[in-house]
């Protein structure tokens, strides 16, 4: 499989990749520290991959989204399939008190989504194949007041995506939608773990086993479609005095 993973020293992207490596699949992969991209691409090596390609951007430079899509089809001769799994997660209370930082995020969280996914969609539809996978997350199916920034950004890339495999289903290409909750890494180090919390190499692991089945939309763990489901059916009028 050649294969494009966009924010690939994610923790969550790496332990997907090392998935693919095993199957010796041929991997562009994409990230903004040069430093840290190299020590992935050292390993999936190691693990089996036939081929890794590093690409260093950071990814809210959204002018450069266009190049980068093409050298990574180039890099590879075309592409089966592309994982989208970069992000941020703010703190809210420091987000809701700046515009810039509101919108910082927006652009790290969703915007620079919707430009890579324009420019993929174009060409995966053109070839009538294939998968395209974004980490979206639990919190865009509602709005939170702790995490609402964060979650609006989240909630737009699903939404998107909803759209988008609605075209591109037509022309047998699958859109994944993977919602994790809380997951175990460097990004909600700061954050009290609790029972909720998985580990990334179980999410990698899901992640790798909905885009070889091509799946529509992914909770992980499982239990989060229930979780969220009970969520969204709380009155607004009760929602708004909750503490979540």
């Amino acid at each position: 499989m050649k294969l494009m993973i966009i924010g690939a020293t994610s923790a969550i992207a790496h332990e997907t990749a090392k998935c693919f490596a095993a199957d010796r699949a041929e991997l562009f992969i994409v990230g903004r520290d040069a430093d840290k991209l190299a020590a992935v691409q050292h390993d999936l090596e190691v693990r089996g991959a036939t081929h890794v390609i590093p690409h260093v951007l950071d990814l809210n430079d959204l002018a450069q989204h266009g190049a980068m899509v093409a050298a990574g089809y180039g890099a590879l001769g075309g592409l089966d399939a592309v994982l989208l799994a970069h992000g941020t997660l703010p703190d809210q209370t420091s987000a809701q008190a700046s515009v810039e930082a509101t919108l910082r995020e927006f652009q790290t969280n969703a915007l620079s989504y919707i430009s890579l996914l324009t420019l993929l969609a174009g060409r995966f539809e053109q070839q009538r194949r294939g998968c395209i996978a974004v980490v979206s997350s639990v919190a865009g199916d509602r709005g939170r007041s702790s995490n609402y920034i964060y979650g609006a950004a989240k909630g737009a890339v699903s939404l998107f995506t909803s759209g988008l495999r609605a075209r591109l289903g037509k022309v047998g290409v699958s859109v994944v939608t993977v919602k994790p909750g809380f997951v175990d890494t460097p990004m909600t180090a700061h954050l009290k773990k609790n029972p909720l919390f998985a580990k990334p190499d179980r999410v990698g692991k899901r992640i790798y086993t909905a885009m070889l089945k091509g799946e529509d939309v992914v909770y992980v763990p499982w239990f989060w479609q229930y979780i969220m489901l009970i969520i969204r059916l709380i009155p607004e009028r009760v929602f708004k005095r909750l503490s979540l």
